[in-house]
């Protein structure tokens, strides 16, 4: 099996030095010192002054050029951690954190193919085998009685049966959970909401991999826990940083994705996943299991959930790995949690969608979802296959199953300058920035290989990505004049 290193384990972040920034306070009357920097400090980064994965100045060095007491910079640096702009790194410093904002959502385009040639959005690929069972299944539901779905409001979590079925699709995956603790949810980010918000409150601390889905970088701004990215290699999160980062306290849970990692697409064994779980039983941290890619994998992989039932929460879907609008996704939860989990879930949606709980039920119950996937599989491993004939050395990280690759940015290129000039071309790929949950990590771009594109169409925006790549840079970014 083919498999690039992730470079995601590289540091050079350590050789860095902080950036230059002594800024000017305007206190208002009655505002604490702390209060005043704090302000600054979000005013510079929305304002550019500070960029993303600067290094800040150090308490004490800030301390001294502003004339503040060190615990005055430390309160502040904590409040606009809590608040998702900085990010801190035991043992190495303080960071400006990358965030999820409007311009992160229009890297990831959203155009037709007749426009761009878009590798931007990671999502499963479409071929007239789903459109053709899609019609099928509507047709057989339209033809029978649909009040058994269409009708109920209860229970919550699920019906019992679409419940009961999820149970036999989990099993595969390594989960043999019973029924009351799953819930049926719309799609795989809903159930990580749900999994969050049963066990995180603001100013929580939750680990992930330095490289991870932009979903998750999202929820830590609107639920105000601080996200900290560790450093991974090419099976994920190094155990050693697990253990580091839970002796020094204060942390709540662990969210990370062990199977087929967006962006990156590494797939963690089963020996890692035994320490990842291990560490976790010994400093009672919850684990946030997201494997929505993980039916991919028809290889035997132990789950984290299973190791730890009271601290694990498992999650995966439809949408990546069966048909794209099915967003219907499965949360296991620990026994403690299903009731709690239940009443989140009817407070922020009332329930997942019966009808489309309903196809996934059949589908899972009369062969099609398997038949569908085992369509996925061999459609993934054709198109990466025309990914590494074209870009070869280009790509930093992936795997044969994987919907997307990462790519790194040849030295000649900044990122952005190349993000611009494939836009200009109509190819549109999605930059570092919205994965970035740790220090060090930019100089790389995404390429998503799913969706209804033709062998011929993905070769030839391929090939232009590799053409860009191997061309010089303008003298002059054009792009960035205005």
């Amino acid at each position: 099996m083919r498999r690039q290193a992730n470079p995601a384990n590289l540091d050079p972040i350590m050789a860095t030095k902080p950036v230059a920034w002594r800024p000017i306070l305007a206190k208002q009357k009655g505002e604490t010192r702390h209060a005043a920097l704090t302000e600054r400090i979000i005013a510079d980064i929305d304002l550019g002054v500070l960029k993303p994965m600067d290094r800040m100045p150090t308490h004490r060095d800030l301390a001294r050029e502003l004339g503040l007491s060190v615990q005055t910079v430390s309160l502040s640096y904590k409040e606009a951690e809590r608040l998702g702009f900085l990010s801190g790194e035991i043992g190495r410093g303080t960071f400006v954190k990358a965030r999820v904002t409007d311009r992160a959502g229009r890297m990831m385009l959203d155009h037709s193919s007749n426009e761009v040639l878009d590798l931007s959005i990671i999502r499963g690929v479409y071929l007239d085998a789903h459109e053709d069972a899609s019609r099928e299944i509507l047709r057989e539901m339209a033809e029978g009685s649909v009040a058994d779905f269409m009708r109920p409001c209860r229970p919550v979590a699920g019906l019992d049966r679409h419940r009961e079925t999820a149970r036999s699709w989990l099993r595969p995956l390594g989960v043999t959970a019973g029924a009351e603790r799953i819930l049926v949810t719309n799609g795989a980010a809903h159930g990580i909401f749900l999994a969050l918000t049963c066990i995180i409150r603001s100013g929580d601390v939750v680990l992930t991999e330095n490289l991870t889905d932009h979903g998750i970088i999202g929820l830590s701004n609107i639920l105000g826990f601080s996200l900290k990215g560790l450093p991974t290699d090419e099976q994920g999160i190094l155990p050693d940083a697990l253990e580091a980062a839970c002796a020094a306290g204060g942390v709540r849970a662990l969210a990370l994705i062990p199977t087929l990692n967006n962006p990156t697409g590494h797939v963690m064994g089963t020996e890692r996943r035994e320490e990842i779980a291990a560490i976790a039983a010994r400093y009672a941290l919850f684990v946030i299991e997201d494997e929505v890619y993980r039916p991919m994998i028809e290889e035997a992989l132990p789950s984290i959930t299973e190791m730890i039932p009271d601290l694990g929460f498992f999650i995966t879907s439809f949408t990546k790995t069966v048909l794209t609008g099915l967003r219907v996704g499965y949360l296991v939860v620990p026994p403690a949690y299903s009731i709690r989990a239940a009443s989140i879930l009817r407070v922020s949606s009332w329930s997942g969608t019966y009808l489309t709980a309903e196809i996934a039920t059949r589908w899972v119950e009369n062969g099609t979802a398997l038949r569908l996937l085992a369509i996925q599989r061999d459609e993934a491993r054709a198109r990466q296959g025309i990914a590494t004939e074209i870009l070869g050395g280009h790509i930093a990280s992936s795997h044969p199953l994987s919907l997307c690759a990462w790519l790194k940015v040849p030295s000649h290129w900044a990122e952005d300058g190349l993000v611009r000039s494939l836009t200009n071309q109509n190819v549109a790929v999605t930059p570092s920035e919205p994965f970035i949950a740790g220090a060090g990590h930019g100089g790389g771009i995404r390429i998503c290989l799913g969706g209804r594109m033709s062998h011929e169409s993905l070769t030839k925006a391929l090939t232009t990505v590799r053409q860009a790549f191997e061309q010089l840079p303008p003298v002059y970014d054009i792009g960035s004049i205005g």
